[in-house]
């Protein structure tokens, strides 16, 4: 279909889309305005007419199972604040503020005590209790209740931090609940809503992350971040160099960086219009603020309804591994405020596929200006990035793609896949307590506390749970990155095999054959590891590149087949060899010309977790 001639980048289906979608905000501006101005009584009858409605429509059945386990959904949804929610659960939780550099306050909570620790003093001096430090982040259009409005006491991860020792601070952006408030600016001015994702990386987090270990007396603190908190970590590391000696650990669940474009017309529409457009649409001010509105008239099962049934529109997920009265007790805290600033700031990152700051100066599509040659927008420098990182990502996540994002990180990234999951059961779907705090847990004991700018070599490994982790050779090409993939594991390019020579013990030489026999599975563990046995006591001059299996592999994969590829660096590595998996101890795992981080799969329920490309 041909474009518009001479107005933009859309098509004539995607303008037409871009018309309906501005209509409907305009409807629903107009619906908003009624509704500020009816009396409380009116509002009550909607409410409660929605509520006999939607239990004339519903089953028996269904309003039986309901009515179960309505006590704690409606406790959860019903408490105003951060604090309230950690009281249903016995726990106490501070409150805290903290001046940006631009005039912000930002709201900061903390959660440092167990269930009788109370008149402990943590962190507050030498005759205090010391603990090492852990900062969550919300994601987009959240707050930091977000963490803590679960079911069940299990599935929250920060008071599981909290049972395992940890002084856990959990942060918000400007903007939001906890953040709506400024030196400078009045919360109903155009330049209170100002700002970006930018603002958050040079601003909001470093500012937080200081005035935390400043409050604690503590070096460092590890960093896990949600989605858009992950994104803001990225950007923050990557510009503040002297950041990554202050954060030990960054652990990103469902990761957003640079998320794949939406096959919704509206959505995909709005990604590519100009921002002044979306000024229009939007304002320039919060973005969906009328949410609160629908909150308040619509009856909580209709109000869930109605937010599983924008998700699947707009993004395609199911929520099934959600269960309904975790969604009744969540969703009402799922949104909070931002500017509209900051999305037209991810959509001009997912129109140019690129991790970049924000565009002030937007070109037009026929400006001679808009040419790479003499314009180009500053990119996060992600690469940079001197901290540990882990990754967990759902393999349903639709705003994830993780081989973008892997050539955008440095070489030590470590990325685990929990198959089924989706982007927000990483906060509220059922098994996140045995698939992902394990993950994260793991991380922490490994990092958590350590100078890694000192041990210039550290490792990542989970052989607990069967997962293998190899630190990729620098040696990679665009070429090797498009390698096809299956769930068998790593796919490399022959060609690109060489042997390491360490210097803390001869290299170990492994034959391609039996280590594509191995295919890196837990459940043949065993045998990889005889098979690098055999290899260390082979004295075969030969380097692995002149293999006459080598060459064939290399012939069968250019006719189409997939094999295996691989080389240890050092003997010393292979300390533990388990039944379900391989730890690696001082030594290195080497698989050459691949992406430069690891991925692992893991299966749904405990099966074994094999590497992934």
């Amino acid at each position: 279909m041909a474009r518009v001639p001479f107005i933009g980048r859309l098509f004539w289906r995607q303008y037409l889309a871009l018309i309906g979608s501005i209509v409907l905000i305009f409807l629903e501006g107009i619906i908003r305005v009624i509704t500020l101005g009816l009396p409380q009584p009116i509002i009550r009858f909607c409410y409660n007419r929605s509520k006999g409605l939607f239990n004339l429509l519903s089953s028996p059945r269904g309003r039986q199972l309901r009515s179960k386990k309505q006590s704690i959904s409606s406790s959860i949804a019903r408490a105003s604040d951060f604090v309230d929610l950690c009281a249903l659960y016995g726990y106490y939780a501070e409150e805290h503020v903290v001046q940006t550099g631009d005039g912000y306050l930002l709201g900061l909570h903390r959660l440092g005590w167990k269930k009788g620790e109370e008149d402990t003093r943590v962190n507050a001096g030498q005759d205090s209790l010391h603990k090492k430090v852990v900062y969550l982040h919300h994601g987009l259009m959240m707050n930091s209740e977000v963490w803590v409005c679960l079911t069940e006491k299990e599935r929250c991860l920060p008071f599981m931090l909290v049972e395992k020792g940890y002084d856990v601070w959990l942060g918000n952006n400007r903007g939001n609940k906890y953040s709506k408030k400024s030196t400078r600016h009045s919360p109903n001015s155009h330049a209170f809503w100002n700002f970006s994702i930018d603002e958050f990386a040079f601003h909001d987090i470093p500012d937080s992350i200081n005035y935390i270990l400043k409050t604690t007396s503590q070096p460092t603190l590890s960093y896990i971040g949600f989605s858009q908190g992950t994104a803001q970590a990225f950007a923050t590391l990557s510009i503040h160099p002297t950041l990554n000696d202050k954060v030990d650990l960054f652990v990103a669940l469902a990761p957003a960086m640079a998320p794949a474009g939406l096959s919704n017309g509206i959505v995909d529409s709005l990604v590519k219009a100009s921002p002044e457009v979306i000024f229009l649409a939007f304002g320039r001010r919060s973005i969906l603020s009328s949410t609160t509105m629908w909150q308040t008239i619509l009856y909580p099962p209709i109000f869930t309804r109605l937010i599983d049934m924008s998700l699947a529109f707009l993004f395609g997920w199911k929520t099934q591994n959600i269960s309904v009265h975790q969604k009744l007790a969540a969703y009402p805290h799922l949104y909070s405020y931002t500017s509209t600033k900051s999305m037209v700031h991810w959509f001009q990152i997912i129109r140019n596929k690129s991790f970049q700051m924000y565009d002030d100066d937007v070109q037009a599509p026929l400006s001679l200006g808009a040419s790479d040659r003499y314009y180009k927008v500053a990119k996060f420098p992600t690469r940079n990035i001197k901290t540990p990182i882990v990754l967990v990502y759902g393999g349903s996540d639709s705003l994830v793609d993780i081989r973008v994002m892997l050539k955008e990180l440095p070489r030590h990234t470590v990325a685990k896949e929990i198959a089924h999951f989706e982007h927000l059961d990483f906060l509220w779907g059922q098994g996140l307590d045995t698939l992902v705090f394990p993950h994260v847990f793991s991380a922490l004991e490994e990092y958590a506390g350590r100078d890694h700018l000192k041990d210039r070599h550290f490792r990542y490994h989970h052989s607990k749970h069967g997962s293998h982790t190899f630190t990729q050779s620098s040696e990679y090409s665009e070429d090797d990155l498009s390698s096809p993939t299956t769930d068998r594991g790593f796919h490399a390019r022959p060609s690109r095999m060489r042997n390491l020579v360490s210097s803390e013990s001869p290299p170990v030489r492994i034959s391609e054959a039996n280590l594509h026999r191995s295919s890196l599975s837990g459940s043949s563990s065993g045998a990889f590891a005889q098979s690098m046995l055999e290899a260390s006591d082979s004295s075969s001059p030969s380097p692995v590149g002149d293999s006459p299996a080598l060459k064939s592999n290399t012939r069968q994969k250019r006719a189409g087949s997939v094999t295996r590829a691989g080389s240890v660096e050092s003997l010393a590595g292979l300390r533990n060899f388990g039944e379900s998996g391989i730890r690696l101890g001082t030594g290195k795992a080497t698989v050459s010309g691949v992406a430069p981080a690891t991925v692992t799969k893991e299966a749904d329920r405990g099966g074994s977790i094999r590497g992934k490309r």
